[in-house]
């Protein structure tokens, strides 16, 4: 089963744009012992529009999307998601998570 997210997917836009841009983990100018959360904190409101900007450049989803969505035998709405994102990345879908078998006994 797909994991489902606490925040809005415009917040970890905006999350990732400013750690990005102040980490060293995401090559931003910060020094490597320099602790950037509450930065993030702060400068997160001055993000959302744009992070809400790239959210609406991805509601048409690419060829590729579409073809991991649909070859997806799954109702579950999280893990055809999780399948198409993972194909606008280039990335190959999650393992089907193995159907157990009745113990002999």
């Amino acid at each position: 089963m797909t994991h489902i997210a606490a925040t809005s997917p415009i917040e970890r836009i905006a999350r990732v744009l400013v750690a990005h841009a102040l980490s060293p983990n995401g090559r931003g100018d910060a020094e490597p012992d320099e602790v950037v959360s509450a930065e993030v904190n702060e400068r997160l409101p001055d993000e959302l529009p744009r992070a809400a900007a790239i959210l609406r450049a991805l509601r048409e989803p690419s060829q590729e999307m579409v073809t991991a969505g649909n070859a997806l035998e799954s109702a579950d709405a999280a893990e055809i998601w999780d399948t198409m994102v993972r194909a606008a990345l280039g990335e190959k879908p999650r393992a089907a998570a193995p159907i157990p078998t009745p113990l002999a006994g």
